[in-house]
């Protein structure tokens, strides 16, 4: 699939106070205009994209820790995206379900990494558990694809 043109191009930040939008890692709002593709991913979590169904325990290893299970679910995003020519940077809304909002720094900073100054829409949601023993987060996002 051939290299999609820059999200810029057919995006837009909202920020009702410009001058301290630097104070958010998100965007209150993204608008996209002109014609564009959307994808929806599903949610993502530490555990490998292709797994058996039902599932089999062996294959959802989990590691301890925020930022270890928040880069594999990011990288898993990324993969996705790359296969349809996008980038991260084509994220234009980003939900996160944490199992506990003390992770939410953590989750956070490693996401910063993946997305440097790009910041989508971004929602947090803390959930009693997610479908995997041993998961924290899982991340689903939108992405536009200009035409």
């Amino acid at each position: 699939m051939a290299e999609a043109p820059p999200i810029e191009a057919i995006t837009r930040t909202t920020h009702p106070i410009p001058e301290r939008s630097a104070e958010l890692p998100y965007s209150p709002a993204v608008v996209v205009s002109g014609p564009v593709d959307l994808v929806y991913l599903s949610g993502m979590t530490a555990a490998p994209l292709y797994h058996s169904h039902p599932h089999v325990r062996e294959e959802h290893f989990h590691a301890p820790d925020i930022e270890t299970q928040t880069r594999r679910a990011m990288d898993k995003i990324r993969l996705i995206l790359e296969t349809e020519g996008l980038t991260l940077r084509h994220i234009v809304k980003m939900t996160k379900y944490l199992t506990d909002m003390r992770d939410q720094d953590g989750a956070s900073q490693v996401v910063r990494e993946y997305l440097g100054d790009w910041k989508p829409a971004s929602t947090t949601i803390c959930v009693h558990c997610l479908n995997q023993p041993g998961a924290r987060i899982e991340i689903d996002v939108t992405a536009a694809r200009p035409r």
